[in-house]
């Protein structure tokens, strides 16, 4: 599966609880696969998604909250799986899409076929569950949409030529309406 699948399948899966998505294709596989005003695009700020959904979930403890990451952001960030480790963020399910690739730069390759992810969340403290098809996605995210985390799910992907449209709309907007969203109750 191709990771605009994979994210189509963990948003429909997710419903209507917030989710903090990683800058480049991964937002805008979110905006154009299940766009909601409680979905966060991150435009720029790469590796930073983990760090913004630690804080939302600090913030709005009783509720669930979901992080889109790529392998390329989160490797550029390993200290945010060690934060919310060691705060024990239960309300987490960090959703690691992998590629081995910063497929929304240029396709560089990273280090992810090496240093295994899935062992640093461990270490850090995360609950940790691997899958590469779309079947094991779907059972995974329902299984665990009432699990106490961190959990982190690492989903292996196919790169692919495919590119979602942009996110459309004005940053500000996008923070504005993520806001209320979380103020309202989930689901």
């Amino acid at each position: 599966m191709i990771r605009k699948e994979a994210i189509e399948i963990a948003a429909k899966e997710i419903g209507n609880f917030p989710i903090i998505s990683a800058n480049g294709y991964i937002s805008r596989d979110l905006f154009e696969s299940y766009e909601k005003k409680s979905n966060f695009y991150m435009i720029g700020s790469m590796g930073l998604a983990s760090s913004i959904g630690l804080g939302v979930a600090l913030k709005n403890s009783k509720k669930r909250v979901y992080i889109f990451d790529g392998d390329g952001n989160i490797l550029m960030n390993l200290g945010s799986l060690v934060t919310i480790g060691a705060l024990k963020a239960t309300n987490i399910v960090h959703f690691v899409f992998d590629n081995s690739s910063h497929e929304s730069t240029g396709g560089q390759p990273t280090p992810s076929s090496q240093i295994k992810i899935e062992k640093i969340a461990k270490a850090a403290g995360y609950t940790v569950f691997n899958t590469k098809t779309k079947k094991g996605l779907k059972n995974i995210t329902k299984k665990n949409n009432h699990t106490k985390g961190p959990i982190m799910i690492l989903v292996n992907v196919k790169k692919s030529n495919y590119v979602s449209k942009r996110v459309s709309l004005h940053p500000v907007e996008i923070c504005n309406r993520f806001m209320n969203s979380i103020r309202k109750v989930s689901k």
